[in-house]
């Protein structure tokens, strides 16, 4: 089932999520369900003194947490970030970078993930915690059936 559940949200970040491709960001699954989330280095995500701008290091820390805590959960259910608190370590310049995720704790109406960014030096350049809150059904799906 979570074999099925990482190829829908896969699927669902690449194809349907318009903010992935105009970004450009890649995402795959590590064995024990963390999402990374990997962006090739775009000069058109870049701020006026040519650094890659501090909206991208949170974009790319909350789809990590969120698809971790996703794929974690039943595919009836749904996850909204509520809360992400983010550390910018370093600046990063014409890099890539790999964000990835990690279920700290699973509760019954909330989990909470950390999220590390990394550059392609391996240098840790930002850092967040997350909590994102458990809906139930999936409200898209919800607002579809009933009309």
């Amino acid at each position: 089932m979570r074999e099925v559940r990482k190829e829908e949200l896969m699927n669902m970040f690449h194809t349907q999520a318009p903010i992935s491709r105009y970004f450009g960001m890649r995402m795959s699954f590590s064995e024990d369900g963390s999402a990374i989330v990997e962006l090739p280095y775009n000069p058109n995500l870049d701020h006026a003194l040519g650094g890659i701008h501090g909206g991208v290091y949170a974009t790319m820390l909350d789809t990590a947490g969120w698809f971790t805590v996703a794929v974690a959960r039943g595919d009836s259910s749904w996850v909204v970030t509520s809360e992400i608190t983010v550390r910018y370590l370093e600046p990063v310049e014409k890099m890539s970078l790999r964000a990835i995720g990690k279920l700290i704790r699973q509760g019954k109406r909330q989990d909470v993930a950390e999220m590390h960014l990394i550059d392609e030096r391996d240098r840790l350049v930002g850092h967040a915690t997350g909590a994102f809150m458990v809906i139930p059904q999936n409200p898209m799906t919800a607002k579809d059936e009933t009309g």
